[in-house]
């Protein structure tokens, strides 16, 4: 085991230089309020008028040119599966078709996907030998043109499952001219979920020299629109800085035949309907679109409605209930809130090995940067990560979290999805979040590309509205449930905060967890 002590050379000065002093300095925060600017790409439930001068196109009026967007031939040995063999496949790989007309064959070979040869050796130049399930049947579908909802676990590789087709879409359409903005649109709620896709664009982009770029806010725009007008086939952005940059006219839509929608759910979550809304109105109405949501609330229902033109295609992978991934191993900690601090420092010395990568969450910016200090202070490498962080902190945090020099990252949910980040080993909910999505979609940081992983949850008694749920999310992920913790899930609602279950006496310590106070270990 490699202990803090190793890191100890690295003084809490060096992190407080960067980003202007993160630590202690809390004005301008809510206790973790949503309270995001237009300009940082985050929340905004009041638009504050943003897109009132972008006027609706009347698409009626417009003659449209027709585009190519069905690009599939099946392979010989795909058509030739029997309905026996169809159904044999999704079910060993759970894929489950819930709507939809005239669905393209699962493939399992890459080689019989239908790829051109660019996209073959981007792959092979990548070390990918196999699809996995979401590409096995999102990417025969993407490819037919047709319009697809997609729900897939985190780390699944649902990325690539619309950016590969994006590829051969692209190219398969006249040459961008001066002053024509992006074909593909891929729209996503978070910066870091923004430059994750354009990474993966870029690494898979060299054989067919497709260009991009990404929009957000938080940084300055000059690079942006420099960039736009010098024109890209891709587009990545975040709603509200894409509707304040076509306000601009830096750049347009009226290019794009193949829109993306990317955690759509989250992005309802986080107030960007309304701007949603207002960017597809600018987009003709024959394109192809791709939702992906990691859930399936009536919001998105409606939205996903409005926006598929045909009768899209809806593949899940995995449990058509929420659902954690079976190699997710879950712990759940029921303790008090001022017990939490000392039993995250025992609960880091016990399971901080070298080379592993553990991301803590919180509740508030607030806690984010007390937390991170207070571990700094005991010699442990953390750093921390949340909307107010400027974009150029957000980067060197996060490479420090990947190159291992800070392994320990505390992080509100702002980075809580989209983020794919190898080897990170373990994941501490210190605060439990406030609907049980976000617990799955925490955990899901770990046990991602077939890893085993391992989350560790406080859960206070303010929380225990949830427990049932959770109790539902352990039992459909073949996790063992603690007895005390389903007591309480049969009277979660009752009265919470005097449950007769919880008890914040000294007995029932367990040796496993060296934290302080009444913990309950499970």
């Amino acid at each position: 085991m490699r202990g803090f002590n190793s890191f100890q050379g690295r003084s809490n000065n060096n992190y407080q230089g960067r980003g202007g002093g993160s630590h202690g300095n809390h004005q301008g925060y809510n206790s973790g309020r949503k309270n995001y600017g237009n300009n940082s790409g985050y929340h905004n439930n009041n638009s504050g008028g943003l897109g009132k001068n972008l006027n609706p196109v009347d698409w009626a009026n417009f003659k449209l040119v027709p585009f190519e967007k069905n690009f599939y031939k099946e392979h010989d040995d795909i058509r030739r599966l029997s309905s026996k063999e169809v159904k044999e496949i999704r079910d060993k790989h759970r894929i489950t078709i819930l709507g939809g007309d005239n669905i393209p064959n699962p493939v399992e070979s890459i080689s019989k996907v239908g790829f051109p040869d660019y996209v073959l050796k981007s792959l092979r130049n990548n070390n990918i030998v196999s699809p996995t399930p979401i590409q096995i049947q999102g990417w025969p579908i993407a490819l037919s043109g047709k319009d697809m909802i997609g729900k897939a676990e985190t780390g699944s590789g649902k990325t690539l499952a619309f950016i590969l087709p994006a590829f051969v879409h692209i190219l398969a359409q006249p040459s961008l001219k001066h002053g024509d903005g992006p074909i593909v649109l891929v729209l996503a709620p978070t910066r870091e979920l923004a430059e994750q896709i354009r990474q993966e664009c870029i690494k898979f982009s060299v054989e067919s020299k497709v260009r991009n770029t990404c929009a957000y806010g938080g940084v300055p725009k000059g690079g942006q629109i420099y960039a736009l007008r010098q024109g890209v086939h891709i587009l990545i952005a975040c709603p509200g800085r894409l509707i304040d940059l076509l306000e601009q006219n830096a750049t347009n839509l009226r290019r794009v035949t193949y829109l993306v929608l990317d955690e759509a759910d989250k992005m309802l979550d986080m107030g960007f309907e309304m701007q949603i809304r207002k960017i597809v109105e600018q987009i003709r109405p024959d394109r192809q679109t791709l939702m992906w949501s990691a859930t399936w609330p009536k919001e998105v229902q409606a939205l996903a409605r409005d926006l598929c033109k045909d009768q899209p295609v809806h593949v899940n992978v995995g449990s058509l209930t929420l659902t954690a991934c079976r190699r997710i191993k879950q712990e759940i900690y029921l303790i008090e809130e001022h017990e939490k601090l000392g039993n995250l420092k025992s609960l880091l010395q016990r399971i901080f090995k070298e080379n592993d990568r553990i991301i803590v969450f919180v509740e508030t910016k607030r806690s984010a940067d007390f937390i991170t200090k207070a571990l700094r202070l005991e010699g442990m490498p953390a750093l921390c990560i949340h909307g107010d962080k400027k974009q150029e902190e957000r980067r060197w945090v996060l490479n420090d979290f990947k190159t291992g020099k800070s392994p320990i990252l505390i992080a509100t949910d702002v980075a809580s999805r989209g983020l794919d980040i190898k080897n990170v080993k373990f994941v501490i909910n210190y605060d439990f979040p406030n609907q049980i999505e976000d617990y799955v979609h925490r955990i899901g940081r770990t046990g991602r590309a077939g890893a085993h992983g391992a989350s560790f949850t406080f859960l206070t008694s303010d929380k225990y509205r949830l427990a049932k749920e959770l109790v539902k999310i352990l039992r459909e992920s073949e996790q063992p449930i603690p007895p005390q913790l389903e007591k309480i899930s049969f009277s979660a609602g009752n009265n919470q905060r005097r449950n007769p279950y919880y008890s914040s006496g000294r007995s029932g310590y367990n040796s496993n967890f060296s934290g302080r106070g009444g913990n309950r270990y499970y």
